[in-house]
């Protein structure tokens, strides 16, 4: 019982401080956001490795599982 609430206590607690460093963050980020054309681009680089990054290991994983799975039924 002591320890559920001890976990409550620090869930609010890190709830409670990730709000208000979200909203001072949110706040902060336009005023040192400085937009310009190599801003897109790095946009889109993240996201590009953000989606291919998986997915090129769920390839890797999908062949080597395959390669594995052939040498063990020889």
């Amino acid at each position: 019982m002591k320890l559920r609430r001890f976990v409550q206590s620090i869930f609010f607690l890190v709830l409670t401080v990730s709000a208000s460093v979200s909203a001072q963050a949110a706040v902060d980020s336009y005023r040192y956001l400085h937009v310009n054309v190599d801003t897109t681009w790095g946009i889109f680089i993240f996201i590009f490795c953000l989606v291919f990054a998986p997915m090129i290991l769920l390839i890797v994983l999908h062949w080597w599982h395959a390669a594995k799975k052939d040498d063990d039924d020889e």
